[in-house]
Order: C-alpha cells, then structure tokens, then sequence
C-alpha cells in the first residue's frame, strides 16, 4: 500500500464511554491513523460518539459485524454512510446476497449523499477461534485457512473492498485475493504482550511483513501507561518490516 505507515494502524477503542474514549483519543491524536469503535463503545454511546470522534478530525472504523438478511444488513449499511465512517464490516457467513445488496446501498447512499462510500469489510473467522472451534463447535468441517480463504473470495465477488482476517491468513488471502483486496488484521501483539483472548496472533513486523493493509491494535495501546509511546513503537516496528 502506498499509504504511510502511521495511517495503517487502527486503535480500537474498546472502552466503556465517551470520555474514556475521548481521552485516549486525545492521547493519540496525530500518532495513528483511525480509531475502531465496536460494540461495547456503540451499545454505550450510540451513533454519537462516532460523531464526536470525526469531529475531531479522526477517521472511525465501526466494527459491528452485521450479519442479518440482505435487506436488513444493506439499510444498516445505509446508515453507516450517512454517518460518514472511515470503514464497517459484516458476516462473510451471512452470505453473497446480503454482501451483494449491502455494497449496492452503501454506494447508491454514498452518490445520492455526495460522499465517498465507507470501505466495507467481511468478517471471515474470528481471531478467537480455532480450528477445533470451528471443526467441533461451529460444524464448518474444514481447514481453517482454507475457510478464510473461501470467505474472502466470496467477499471479493460480491464487491467488498477487503476482510478482516487473523494476521495467521494474510499470505493465503493476498495470494487468492491479489494486491489491491484490503486485509485488516486484529489479533496483532507486540512481543512479550498478553494474548488475552485472541489465539491466531503475529506481533505487528510480522503482520505487515506478510502483507496486511491494516492492523487493528487494542489493548497493547490503550492499557499502556503512554499509550502514545506505545503506538509510536509499533509503527516503527511496522516501518521496518515494510522496507
């Protein structure tokens, strides 16, 4: 990607309110590119926070992962581009139909609005799972590389901008999904930093080594006792891996 590196890294705010949220924002202003809010900031805040946060200047990634019927899912996706995010996801598992008209509305919003359309992203398989997981508790009787890869060809066709994939998939996607297919990876951890839940991890060199467009860093920034010298490492280590 020809981005610069600081803007590849996305902060996800998993925090309870808006002045958690605020302050870590104000914290790392001008240190990273976007700041992911998700269910546990939207459910507290709402729609607003969103607001508040590009208000300031910032780009937001809403990672509600919507996985409904099609027309359901693609109203949802109305709304996220009246709100004007930075990106969204969904369910690869909810299907090409529902992939298919949630782009559709997404970008008939976007030209009736005069905006940019969102960049929308496919869930594949959680981070959290593993192959047992998925194998024993989810059914899907496949390796789980070769799940994620069905899943990101699936949103390919169906004209998403990229998945959201374990950093553990990258190469397999980049390889079925070519150069430009965006790949936004959570599950990064520097070296020496708790797992927490996630299992299919890589620290953030490796992730952009292999070919991530994005990376999605929580609490090894935002637990940090300087959250700012903590993001300021990660995009060095970022940098030079992509040398």
């Amino acid at each position: 990607m020809s981005l610069d590196v600081k803007q590849r890294l996305i902060v996800a705010l998993d925090v309870d309110t808006r002045t958690e949220a605020e302050r870590l924002v104000e914290a790392l202003e001008g240190h990273v590119g976007a700041f992911k809010v998700g269910m546990q900031l939207y459910d507290s805040e709402g729609p607003e926070i969103v607001r508040r946060l590009m208000q300031r200047g910032g780009k937001v990634f809403v990672d509600l992962k919507f996985h409904d019927i099609p027309n359901t899912v693609a109203q949802a996706g109305r709304v996220m581009t009246r709100l004007g995010v930075f990106m969204y996801n969904l369910h690869v598992a909810g299907g090409q139909e529902m992939m298919r008209q949630t782009v559709a509305a997404t970008h008939e919003e976007a030209k009736a609005a005069g905006v940019n359309p969102p960049l929308v992203l496919g869930v594949t398989v959680l981070t959290s799972i593993t192959p047992q997981q998925l194998r024993e508790e989810i059914g899907i009787d496949r390796d789980l590389t070769e799940q994620v890869v069905k899943w990101a060809k699936l949103a390919q066709k169906a004209g998403l901008d990229g998945v959201v994939a374990s950093p553990q998939e990258i190469r397999a996607i980049r390889q079925a999904c070519g150069p430009e297919f965006l790949i936004v990876t959570p599950g990064v951890r520097p070296a020496g930093s708790q797992l927490n839940d996630q299992k299919r991890v890589m620290t953030p060199g490796e992730a952009i080594a292999a070919g991530a467009s994005y990376l999605v860093v929580g609490r090894p920034i935002t637990e940090a006792a300087d959250p700012a010298a903590a993001a300021r490492a990660i995009v060095q280590e970022m940098e030079k891996a992509g040398r």
